[in-house]
Formats: C-alpha cells, sequence, structure tokens
C-alpha cells in the first residue's frame, strides 16, 4: 500500500507528515532520514490502530475483511 508523504526542508532539517493517515509526522537531518522516520511512524500507527480497532471488537463475532479504493 502506498501513502503519500508531504515533506520540506526547513533549515537544517527535513520535515514531513503522511497525508492520509492524522499525526503520523515526523524529521530528520537529511531526506533519507526523515523518509526512515515517516516509514517507522506510519508503521507504528497503523499497527496501534489495528490493535485498537481488534480490542474495540473482542467480545462479539467479527470478521476481518479487506477494503479497497478505486484508483
Amino acid at each position: 500500500m502506498n501513502y503519500t508523504a508531504v515533506i520540506q526542508q526547513r533549515d537544517q532539517w527535513w520535515i514531513g507528515w503522511i497525508a492520509e493517515v492524522p499525526g503520523v509526522n515526523s524529521q530528520g537531518r537529511t531526506r533519507a532520514e526523515l523518509i526512515e522516520n515517516l516509514q517507522s511512524a506510519l508503521e507504528e500507527a497503523l499497527e496501534m490502530n489495528r490493535a485498537d480497532a481488534l480490542a474495540a471488537a473482542q467480545g462479539s463475532p467479527y470478521e476481518k475483511i479487506n477494503v479497497s479504493l478505486a484508483a
């Protein structure tokens, strides 16, 4: 799955956000470090969201399905 990173250099830092996932942002001294940090932050946020969703469904029958958006 692909996400959109909005990045920019501000003074000596690179900063960025993942457009599709609120709260996923990071910084780095280099562009490459920023991208690595954003990937890490995105993975952590998605895993936390998955865990929260599964915890909310516990106690009652549920199913997991894949949902896709048209390009």
